[in-house]
């Protein structure tokens, strides 16, 4: 039997995780003076961290409005069918457009929920006329567009 991914964290990583979740952009000495190790100890539990899947990555948040993809949308999708096949297909179809930021698989009212990313609604019209509505296996559209955003991306309760 497979041990649970917690159990193989101690204290240290569990600190070096929390620091990182909060600052990514810490160097390793800054990194193992938070943690109190050394920091060739604090590298290879870095390292380790990243190996076993701990970490998925480290990236810059940048502003959407700044960078031009000011309006976010939220896309309800309804499939006309919802076997493996056909999610699948859809799936497959979503992971090439770079104009979607998630998709999650949901249940309830819709299939999937996409979340997106555009300039503005002339952009999202074009991108729902041109690309969304050809995914594989729609059925049916609801879009949401966000009026504020209250709270995103936060941390993890961790």
């Amino acid at each position: 039997m497979k041990e649970s991914s917690a159990a193989v964290l101690d204290r240290i990583d569990i600190k070096i995780l929390r620091a990182l979740h909060v600052q990514g952009r810490l160097t390793n000495a800054e990194l193992a003076a938070r943690v109190n190790v050394s920091p060739a100890t604090c590298h290879r539990r870095t390292q380790r961290l990243f190996d076993e899947g701990f970490i998925t990555g480290v990236r810059a948040d940048l502003a959407p409005a700044r960078v031009g993809l000011g309006t976010l949308v939220m896309v309800g999708v309804m499939l006309e069918r919802s076997s493996p096949e056909h999610r699948a297909a859809f799936e497959e179809a979503v992971g090439t457009m770079k104009e979607i930021l998630d998709c999650l698989l949901v249940a309830g009212d819709f299939d999937f929920l996409l979340k997106i990313r555009c300039r503005d609604m002339d952009d999202f019209n074009k991108l729902q006329g041109e690309k969304l509505i050809a995914l594989p296996g729609v059925r049916q559209t609801r879009t949401f567009f966000v009026m504020k955003t209250v709270k995103e991306n936060a941390h993890l309760p961790f």
